[in-house]
């Protein structure tokens, strides 16, 4: 495995202590449907986080959040709709994108809720 997917997979794992930590219950990682993949789904009271997580070692050339494409939204859009579905859950849904930057001292996570609104 290339060390940018070890990089990828240790800031999901950050990202679900996180917001483990915050009352989340995890539902599902890497949820797949055609060519999206939502990085985790995660129940909080009656709402359902869609959550795609951006890990870097560097916003250098980039702010992170930047790097969520409008192709990447509809993806995920895509891929929670199928989900919704299959399981027939009536919650609210929201999409999140938790940030998770390395720095010196270890990393700095910030969670951006309802950071874009399906379409």
């Amino acid at each position: 495995m290339g060390q940018h997917n070890e990089f990828g997979r240790q800031g999901e794992q950050l990202a679900v202590d996180f917001l483990n930590k915050k009352g989340y219950r995890i539902l599902e990682r890497n949820y797949r449907y055609l060519k999206a993949e939502i990085d985790i789904l995660a129940l909080k009271e009656d709402t359902l986080a869609v959550v795609e997580v951006k890990t870097r070692s560097s916003n250098y050339l980039q702010d992170i959040l930047e790097t969520v494409s409008s192709k990447k939204m509809k993806l995920l859009v895509a891929a929670a709709d199928n989900y919704i579905t299959n399981i027939d859950l009536d919650l609210d849904v929201r999409f999140d994108v938790i940030t998770i930057l390395k720095e010196k001292q270890g990393f700095k996570i910030n969670h951006v809720e309802n950071a874009f609104y399906h379409f």
